[in-house]
């Protein structure tokens, strides 16, 4: 059909891998000349689409989820690109029906609410087809990595069923510690959630025992977007061992690939997130307090607050844990069997690691201020054994 020729054409210059000229050049002109075949044959738009599905598919296939895709994007492109990848990524899931992965349904409702919100006017043809080749580009090259749950279509969906109430009320309160302009109410707040994430844990473990055959580790991923990402690995990496998971950073590819059981996983997500915020809205108000001082805040203090902030969290999480381990004494030997798998799992996927430290942090103020910040966050422990480890601030 002419517009299958006309879409090889243009792919086959476009995604060619020899650059010819270090400068890129060579690239840059085979980018144009393919969006100029593509905008003067309007027949070849719905092979296009149905070519960028393909790179779609391929990318579950090599380990990636539509969160992940579109990281990766918005990352490497532009807002234009991420929303003709959320239409692709949309429009490929649709085959599969409900049969999806778990976190797979949230992730696409994200992705579609992020297109519908899309206000950019329609480009011309040119500028379209340009869009989408560079997208093409980047979906095409995306590497392997090491799957965070089955290929949708090949495997069934695991059953999940409505979120907790615990897990309601636990939104609830963090929801309001973000909320509060008030250190002590939101200290309070954030305390009584991760005590009821704590409490949690420990019936998901009990209703483990009891079914054992049931109850695997899963595997989940968060991003961890620059700036400051060292520091907020070291964060995320705290708050999954606190909640019973382990943490692996790929630095590279902007994301922490969480081990641990589903109900884990799940509060891990909504702890860090938590914390995220209320870090940066602490960090917010220490620069507006200094600049009406007249005092410049800077990178370097950034730097030192999130790393003091990742740093105190990780103390406070381990008080909390030695207290509801000593509550729950009986429950010893439930809480290390799951930690022995979770531990097994995460050493199957990441055979080798290493443990990165925060650096640059050499800012008195900024640690002295992210320190208090933690102390108005309050959680649960954490051993930081595979993103862990932070400097204090030189003086």
């Amino acid at each position: 059909m002419p517009q299958h020729s006309t879409v090889d054409r243009a792919l086959a210059a476009a995604l060619a891998t020899d650059t010819g000229t270090p400068g890129g050049k060579d690239l840059d002109s085979a980018l144009d000349t393919a969006a100029s075949l593509l905008a003067a044959d309007s027949t070849s738009d719905a092979e296009l689409a149905r070519r960028g599905e393909e790179f779609v598919r391929r990318a579950w296939q090599y380990g990636w989820q539509p969160a992940d895709v579109a990281r990766a994007v918005r990352g490497r492109l532009g807002e234009d690109h991420l929303r003709i990848a959320a239409r692709l990524i949309v429009s490929e899931t649709r085959r599969y029906g409900t049969a999806l992965p778990h976190r797979w349904p949230e992730q696409l409702r994200r992705l579609a609410a992020e297109e519908k919100a899309a206000t950019a006017p329609a480009p011309s043809r040119f500028a379209q087809a340009t869009t989408v080749l560079e997208l093409y580009r980047l979906l095409t090259g995306l590497p392997r990595i090491e799957p965070a749950g089955p290929v949708p279509g090949q495997a069934p969906a695991v059953p999940v069923a409505g979120e907790p109430k615990t897990f309601a009320r636990i939104r609830a309160l963090l929801a309001k510690a973000e909320a509060t302009p008030y250190p002590e109410e939101a200290e309070a707040l954030s305390t009584k959630a991760q005590e009821l994430m704590a409490r949690h844990s420990v019936d998901e473990a009990l209703l483990a025992a009891r079914r054992p055959a049931a109850d695997e580790p899963a595997v989940c991923r968060i991003g961890v977007d620059a700036p400051y990402e060292t520091a907020k690995a070291v964060l995320l990496d705290a708050v999954a061992t606190a909640n019973g998971c382990r943490a692996v950073w790929n630095s590279s590819l902007g994301f922490t690939t969480v081990v641990g059981f589903e109900s884990d996983l799940d509060a891990v997500e909504l702890l860090y997130t938590s914390l995220l915020v209320q870090a940066h809205s602490a960090m917010s108000r220490s620069e507006g307090e200094a600049r009406k001082a007249g005092r410049k805040r800077t990178r370097t203090f950034r730097q030192s607050f999130l790393a003091a902030y990742a740093q105190h969290i990780g103390d406070r999480l381990r008080a909390v844990a030695h207290e509801v381990a000593a509550e729950q004494s009986s429950l010893l030997p439930v809480l290390a069997g799951r930690e022995v798998a979770v531990t097994d799992r995460m050493e199957q996927m990441f055979p080798e690691t290493v443990t990165t430290r925060v650096r640059g942090v050499t800012d008195a103020a900024g640690w002295h201020r992210g320190t208090e910040a933690a102390d108005r966050a309050a959680l649960r422990p954490g051993r930081a054994e595979v993103s862990g480890g932070t400097g204090r601030p030189a003086r």
